[in-house]
């Protein structure tokens, strides 16, 4: 594990009955940056986790996932949701999807000579997202691209293996590009086999990337309703997975109340 200590959080979301905390720890982009940048050139590694809604959720209940964040360094607000509740308890973090940051962690790779892997997706899929980051950071150094077989246990032996391959590839950052809770739990899985790789978790960011996906437009997301237009595209996988978030929202939001009015 690295040897520098993770920012304190600066934004707390406690759950029912106090069984469980979880610190948005990294305010901004800039800061997230900043602090991968120092991991790197200390030749430390780091993990970085990007909160919303539906991560909320699947952490009601104990289990791996819930073990996975705790050994997350960085956690940062993916989810306008998690933003509006922080100002609501006056501690106001910034959003920062995990989608956004792709590009901005491969132009720090770049300035510090820091060799990059992509995992997750297809092999299809990592060919054009590492041809595509090529062109958009010229002299980037993409150490290899690794596609986990499906079904991927990210508990499992296999697993063990991938996380091997990868560091042997020489890549010091890794782009993990397997959904929640995967992702996460690889993450936390390679903090202690692999200490020396930094762990992004950006979802279907190399997907966006690749063009394999459409993301909403810019648009869009300004006005804060990306899941719209993510439920638009696919609504029988995400109508069930909105309506538990929109469950959750009022006791988070009478939490953030209570921490705004003990500040």
């Amino acid at each position: 594990m690295s040897t520098l200590a993770s920012p304190p959080p600066r934004f707390t979301i406690q759950f029912p009955k106090g069984s469980y905390k979880l610190g948005v720890n990294v305010a901004d982009a800039d800061s997230l940056l900043d602090l991968a940048r120092t991991r790197l050139a200390a030749c430390d590694g780091f993990a970085v986790a990007t909160i919303n809604l539906d991560h909320l959720v699947k952490l009601r209940s104990p289990g791996p996932f819930r073990d996975a964040y705790a050994a997350q360094d960085f956690v940062v607000a993916d989810g306008n949701p998690i933003v509006w509740l922080s100002r609501l308890a006056k501690q106001p973090v910034d959003l920062v999807p995990g989608s956004d940051m792709v590009l901005p962690l491969a132009r720090l790779a770049k300035e510090t000579n820091t060799p990059v892997a992509l995992l997750g997706s297809t092999d299809d899929i990592l060919a054009v997202a590492a041809k595509k980051l090529a062109e958009d950071v010229p002299g980037l150094e993409i150490a290899g691209a690794f596609a986990p077989p499906f079904p991927f246990d990210p508990e499992s032996a296999a697993a063990d293996d991938l996380l091997d391959r990868v560091a042997t590839s020489g890549a010091r950052l890794v782009f993990l590009a397997l959904g929640a809770p995967k992702q996460e739990i690889l993450a936390a899985r390679g903090r202690t086999r692999t200490p020396q790789l930094g762990f992004a978790s950006i979802g279907a960011g190399l997907d966006f990337v690749a063009g394999s996906q459409t993301r909403a437009p810019a648009w869009v997301r300004k006005l804060a309703l990306e899941w719209v237009w993510r439920m638009m595209t696919n609504p029988r996988r995400l109508a069930k997975r909105y309506a538990l978030c929109a469950m959750i929202l009022p006791g988070l939001a009478v939490d953030a109340l209570r921490q705004s009015r003990s500040r």
